[in-house]
């Protein structure tokens, strides 16, 4: 049986067990059950009725929070000529072809949070799926990371661009802010990522979509939303 350490008991002791929250008396409260000493991330987790293994009930994307994720990401951008310009100018952390490719087989090298690439780029980014497939860092059209538009990709990422995709339970994860967030600033971002999945019902999909959705600091107890706190 997992034991918890004595800050976790204590912040799960303001919770009421099996107990609903409001999303406003919720926000409260994954502010106040935050148990880290520097400024944790809020995350929510929303299970959805879904057949996982099945593709069109697979659900993949991307969305850009309205305020934000409060993380800085760095971004490495593989591109050629023109493109390869227009990365720089629009502030990409890191851009190159294939010596960039070359340097993350050779060299392990994984200092930066996204990629972003041009469509003529991926057969040879491919050859490395592998190692980037299981880090979740292969750029992918559906969540706006292989594209032409390389300007607007890198400045929805800056801006806070989170992805998305089920797990082989049916949950999606995602990041909707810090602790240190204003509690209107979270409401915000949650209201914006359960309104955007809500659209994304499956048509195959039969009566209720979300099941659950829950949220938590980093380290922090997970606290239960009544799903009648959003307009879905």
């Amino acid at each position: 049986m997992k034991k918890f350490g004595k800050k976790y008991v204590e912040a799960s002791s303001k919770l009421e067990k099996n107990k609903e929250y409001d999303i406003t008396e919720a926000i409260k409260l994954v502010k106040e059950t935050s148990i880290t000493k520097f400024d944790g991330t809020v995350d929510v987790a929303i299970n959805l009725n879904v057949d996982a293994k099945k593709a069109d009930q697979q659900l993949r994307g991307s969305l850009v929070l309205p305020n934000g994720t409060g993380k800085t990401k760095k971004i490495l951008v593989i591109a050629k000529g023109s493109k390869a310009e227009e990365a720089k100018k629009a502030g990409a952390d890191f851009v190159g072809d294939k010596d960039m490719i070359d340097k993350i087989q050779k060299e392990n090298w994984f200092e930066y949070d996204v990629i972003i690439a041009t469509p003529d780029m991926m057969p040879e980014l491919g050859k490395i799926g592998k190692i980037l497939g299981p880090k979740g860092l292969m750029p992918n059209p559906k969540t706006n990371t292989v594209t032409m538009n390389i300007e607007a990709a890198i400045n929805d990422v800056k801006k806070g661009m989170v992805s998305f995709k089920t797990d082989t339970y049916g949950n999606i994860h995602s990041v909707i802010g810090k602790v240190s967030f204003d509690e209107k600033k979270l409401e915000e971002n949650l209201t914006y990522i359960i309104s955007t999945i809500s659209k994304l019902k499956p048509s195959s999909v039969k009566g209720k979509f979300i099941n659950s959705v829950s949220i938590a600091s980093t380290m922090g107890p997970g606290i239960k939303l009544n799903k009648n706190s959003f307009d879905i």
